[in-house]
């Protein structure tokens, strides 16, 4: 059974940093994508970043230059570093793991929160 586990939401004002981490139970090199995703209240799930296997990151423009996507092949963890956070980056936070082979799988933590307040 996957379970992906995040942590490291939290309150934060407007400017600042936190850190997001995505660990799995099982070997993340087994997936082909891993990533990040959030809901904003009254909105639909976003793509915010992916990583590919091969170590290829993928951006949604409003977070590109401010949060970086990372993983950690040892720990079986993907991070996300937020900097610069703005109260529009306000939302559930979702960790994202794919498998693409003959059948595809998609995997999803249960969320964390962040809060930038203004």
């Amino acid at each position: 059974q996957v379970q992906l586990a995040e942590s490291g939401g939290g309150l934060v004002q407007a400017g600042g940093s936190l850190r997001l981490s995505c660990a799995a139970s099982v070997s993340i090199s087994s997936f082909n994508i891993m990533g990040w995703y959030r809901q904003a209240p009254g909105k639909q799930r976003e793509l915010v970043a992916l990583i590919s296997m091969g170590g290829t990151a993928n951006y949604a423009d409003s977070v590109k230059d401010r949060f970086a996507i990372s993983r950690d092949n040892a720990k079986n963890t993907v991070y996300l570093q937020m900097n610069s956070l703005k109260p529009d980056d306000t939302a559930v936070y979702y960790c994202y793991a794919g498998v693409y082979e003959s059948t595809r799988r998609d995997y999803w933590g249960q969320g964390t929160q962040v809060t930038v307040s203004s």
